[in-house]
């Protein structure tokens, strides 16, 4: 946790109430407030709209009137409610000011403000307009933090985004509440100073206000955190092409649907993809920490996570929890995942509002929410892992072992639950047949994630290489077009798919996915590029025919 001290103006502060204008004035001003010195309390926070924030400015002023605080500038209902927290915090510590008429603005006032995290602002441009402040830069610094009736500061949500926006604004200093210290540290360019109590602002700011001797607020009501259920390839028994397929995923970025019996490991592969990812570089880890920040699940207290996340929703999560933005700051699960991986085990299952609303994302990398309240755009670069039985009563596949109970139209239906569009999108498409007494019998020495994981970081390798001077960095990123003039592909190369294309077995888009896994088969085998052997296999398992 940075240590630095705000600097503090240690000059007299604008009002002294040492004039005779200023004391005639404090007669006929309840409270004995100096309105004639005309002194304008300021602070600064920031208003959160999905990961992105702007600056607010927090002007308070102290003027004749009927008693009570008006809050203008856009306020949602939790900002309005600041006032009555504001008015029993500063009357427990000794500072009523429950005869004062207080005017707060929050400028500009064309940006909506959500959420507890004004109250701090809002408290430091009232002290400094009742004179109570002695620094005359509050306004240069950046306030996030709660306020309780007891004057304490509690934690509260997305200070990691909100640090990020003011430090690429331009301040450097930020006041934040002790139990978001972890979490602020992690913006290294920061100089920021957490604080347990109201009192403790003051004090930092050249004023002078007992501290009560209260504990700390150090946690917060967060969300439930489920820890994913991952597992090695080592457990995975037989199932050598899912093996071989979930490597080609890691390696390339692609996205994968295995299609297989209950029991055949579809899950317990899936499970042990996050297990071969490559771990996140900084920036990265950064990109998942503030998405995290925003729902409040950082804890900051461990300092970045590197590891993938990996977020397996039931069938039966909405639309709404998958996408997010019921209201505004709320994140949904895809965003949840990104930089990781999204496996939606009995893929069939979900609704089709939630499957379909997955184009988009699987496209763009993001997620564009509208809705009564307005607009977002979040971060959800996921890797895509879908698992589905061949039918609903789940035997109807060749060498099953078992007599399947299902109508030729419900196995029709059953599959056109993943419609066609969203099908094009996944790279890879493979069948899983159960697992046999002979590969129980052959069980043990099956190579383990790690091992795996060291030929997957090589293939990054070479991507990384081959697109240092590009806007993407994995094959599942890169554009067909390009792949196709960097390797100076012949028709010879190029024939089985462009007779699956003409024959419709493919269409452009899979054209060119097949093509970015092609490229993924010869970066795992060393190979300068796709040949037309690699073509065939990359189009096999696209199409699952040989």
């Amino acid at each position: 946790m940075n240590g630095d001290v705000l600097a503090v103006d240690s000059g007299e502060p604008e009002y002294t109430g040492s004039s005779s204008a200023a004391s005639n004035s404090a007669q006929s001003c309840p409270g004995g407030v100096d309105s004639a010195a005309n002194v304008i309390g300021r602070a600064s926070a920031v208003a959160l709209w999905g990961l992105s924030g702007k600056i607010v400015s927090i002007e308070a002023s102290v003027s004749a009137g009927l008693p009570g605080i008006d809050i203008v500038g856009l306020p949602d209902v939790s900002v309005s409610e600041s006032r009555k927290r504001l008015r029993a915090a500063l009357a427990y510590l000794g500072t009523p000011v429950a005869t004062h008429h207080l005017t707060i603005n929050l400028t500009p006032g064309t940006v909506p403000k959500v959420g507890t995290g004004f109250d701090l602002g809002i408290a430091v441009a009232v002290l400094k307009a009742l004179g109570k402040i002695a620094a005359d830069d509050t306004g240069e610094v950046i306030h996030l933090g709660e306020i309780g009736l007891d004057g304490r500061i509690r934690p509260v949500t997305g200070v990691l985004p909100s640090l990020h926006s003011g430090v690429q604004a331009g301040f450097e200093r930020f006041v934040v509440p002790i139990g978001n210290a972890d979490e602020a540290a992690l913006v290294g360019r920061a100089r920021m100073r957490p604080v347990a109590s109201l009192a403790d602002v003051v004090n930092l700011y050249g004023g002078s206000m007992a501290v009560p001797a209260l504990p700390a607020v150090l946690e917060m009501d967060r969300p439930v955190a489920v820890t994913p259920d991952l597992h090695d390839l080592a457990e995975v028994q037989g199932q050598s092409e899912g093996r071989f397929g979930l490597e080609v995923a890691a390696a390339g970025g692609h996205n994968l649907l295995m299609r297989g019996t209950p029991g055949a490991g579809k899950t317990l592969l899936a499970q042990c993809l996050p297990g071969i990812l490559p771990p996140l570089d900084d920036d990265e880890a950064v990109e998942v920490a503030t998405v995290r920040s925003l729902r409040g699940e950082l804890d900051g207290s461990d300092g970045l996570d590197h590891r993938p996340p990996f977020e397996a929703p039931h069938h039966r999560s909405t639309a709404s929890a998958l996408i997010g933005g019921r209201r505004p700051g709320t994140v949904g699960l895809l965003s949840l995942a990104h930089r990781g991986v999204l496996f939606m085990d009995e893929a069939p299952e979900f609704s089709r509002d939630v499957l379909e609303a997955l184009r988009q994302p699987m496209e763009a990398g993001r997620v564009h929410i509208n809705r009564a309240w307005g607009s977002m755009v979040l971060p959800a670069s996921f890797q895509l892992v879908m698992a589905a039985n061949p039918c609903p009563c789940g035997v109807g596949m060749a060498g099953a072992g078992a007599d399947c109970r299902c109508t030729p139209l419900d196995k029709r239906r059953y599959r056109n639950r993943l419609s066609g569009p969203l099908l094009d999108r996944v790279d890879l498409q493979l069948e899983l047949f159960p697992v046999s007494p002979a590969d129980l019998r052959l069980g043990g020495g099956q190579e383990t994630s790690e091992t795996v994981a060291m030929r997957v970081a090589q293939a990054r390798e070479r991507q990384a290489e081959r697109y240092a001077d590009c806007g993407w960095r994995l094959n599942a990123e890169a554009p067909g077009n390009w792949l196709r003039e960097h390797f100076a592909l012949t028709p010879a190369a190029l024939s089985d798919l462009d007779r699956a294309l003409d024959t419709g077995r493919i269409t452009m888009r899979g054209y060119d996915r097949v093509l970015r896994v092609a490229t993924t088969l010869s970066d795992l085998a060393g190979a300068p590029g796709p040949d037309p052997d690699t073509m065939r296999t990359a189009l096999a398992l696209r199409t699952q025919e040989s």
